[in-house]
């Protein structure tokens, strides 16, 4: 006796399941748009810094966030922030290598970003 085979894809949700599942898109909520593209703003500026310093480190660690920030979706988005966030540790941090006048903003940017993903986040439970 046969028996009937279902097609695997039959069992995964369709795009439409899984865009709502992950929540509203970027572009429906201007507030975290616009805080993330000034971010990247500010990391296209280290970015041009670190390469005029020719620190080879710095360089490899913020070369990706200028468009992961321009680009990614909301989770995206916070690890992107995230990351960029690690580069302020407490034993090897950018403003040892980078001047204050553009380390200090992109940290204020990075973090007025992450508090707006926090409230987006608990005002949609």
């Amino acid at each position: 006796m046969a028996t009937e085979r279902t097609d695997p894809r039959a069992l995964l949700p369709s795009m439409a399941e899984v865009g709502r599942a992950l929540g509203p898109a970027r572009h429906e909520m201007p507030a975290i748009d616009d805080l993330a593209l000034a971010a990247a703003r500010h990391a296209d500026r280290l970015v041009a810094a670190a390469r005029e310093r020719e620190a080879a480190r710095w360089m490899a660690f913020l070369e990706p966030l200028p468009d992961r920030l321009r680009d990614e979706d909301l989770r995206g988005l916070r690890a992107a922030a995230t990351r960029a966030r690690a580069a302020y540790g407490p034993k090897d941090s950018v403003r040892d290598v980078l001047p204050a006048e553009l380390t200090e903003p992109f940290l204020e940017a990075i973090d007025r970003l992450l508090r707006e993903l926090n409230r987006a986040r608990h005002a949609t439970g």
